[in-house]
């Protein structure tokens, strides 16, 4: 295979694992990393897994060498975002600067803050006040940064929650999804009837992909094209529609993620999130959909397909 071929995917979670799923349609040479070398149960033979831990930067170097484009997919545990993250995307953009590769990073919309309700675009000011949109935050400025430099080729696309295959510690993963195939109520949290933006992985993985061929894409900020905003309330009535049962659903609080944060890490760093849940959580999403001609998937459609999806894989 030739340079301009091969991919690197830094992550093998569910963001990496959708963007290796576009990439093998495209007919790329796909390498992804993670520390195991173990290989997901969603990866086609065809991707090359390799082991790295690339919280040392000489490997990942090493593992970028000869990528065309690197895809930065990795995502430590949630509760240890600020030790951790600054310095695995620190040391994958040294590997794509090292290997002359481009550098498409997937993130989310953490640095923005609470924006009260207001729809969310790729100009609307970065006002974190949390600790977790403080780190996204000076994460964006470094890979900013080192565009502008011209240290590294950056394209950045931002996601919202998300759904489909593999995605099962998603704000719309299995406690919603897998619960409602148990015949349980979907647990979410925050206000049921808050219209809330929710991002198909697919059209993830397709965002992704799409901005490592398109070189006009680079040195920009990209928002991940969504569907239709709806509430958390209707999203999960169309859940419970394609499983053909009536809808059951529960909200948690504040209180009640103190109470499970005592024993679950994660459920204490949904605290300071809960803006976006308890607020209309908007994203526009315009700009990818007007000039890549790529609208994201409808949301029945998308609901369909991942219950396809846990039908098939998922064992609670």
């Amino acid at each position: 295979m030739s340079n301009q071929e091969h991919h690197v995917i830094f992550g093998t979670g569910p963001v990496g694992q959708a963007v290796a799923r576009e990439l093998v349609k495209r007919g790329k040479s796909v390498k992804m990393i993670n520390r195991s070398g173990k290989r997901p149960a969603g990866v086609a033979e065809g991707v090359t897994i390799t082991a790295g831990d690339v919280s040392d930067v000489k490997t990942a170097k090493d593992l970028a060498h000869g990528a065309a484009v690197i895809y930065q997919c990795t995502n430590p545990p949630y509760d240890k975002w600020t030790e951790i993250f600054p310095t695995l995307q620190a040391n994958t953009l040294e590997a794509a600067a090292s290997a002359g590769a481009k550098y498409i990073v997937a993130d989310n919309l953490y640095m923005y803050g609470d924006t009260n309700g207001q729809p969310i675009r790729e100009d609307s000011p970065c006002i974190a006040h949390t600790k977790k949109g403080q780190v996204r935050a000076q994460m964006a400025e470094a890979v900013t940064n080192a565009h502008r430099s011209g240290k590294v080729r950056v394209a950045v696309a931002r996601a919202s929650d998300f759904y489909g295959p593999a995605a099962l510690g998603s704000a719309a993963g299995e406690r919603m999804f897998g619960f409602a195939m148990q015949g349980k109520a979907a647990s979410v949290v925050g206000d049921l009837d808050a219209p809330h933006t929710y991002t198909y992985i697919e059209d993830f993985g397709k965002a992704l992909a799409v901005l490592g061929e398109r070189d006009e894409a680079l040195g920009q900020v990209w928002h991940v094209p969504n569907a239709e905003t709806l509430t958390t309330r209707q999203f999960i009535t169309l859940i419970f529609d394609e499983l053909q049962q009536p809808p059951k659903m529960s909200a948690m609080g504040k209180a009640m993620l103190r109470l499970g944060g005592l024993f679950v890490p994660a459920a204490r760093e949904i605290i300071e999130m809960m803006y976006e849940f308890e607020k209309p959580f908007v994203v526009d999403s315009s700009k990818f959909a007007q000039t890549f001609g790529l609208p994201g998937t409808p949301v029945r459609e998308a609901i369909k397909m991942t219950v396809a999806w846990y039908r098939q894989n998922y064992r609670g």
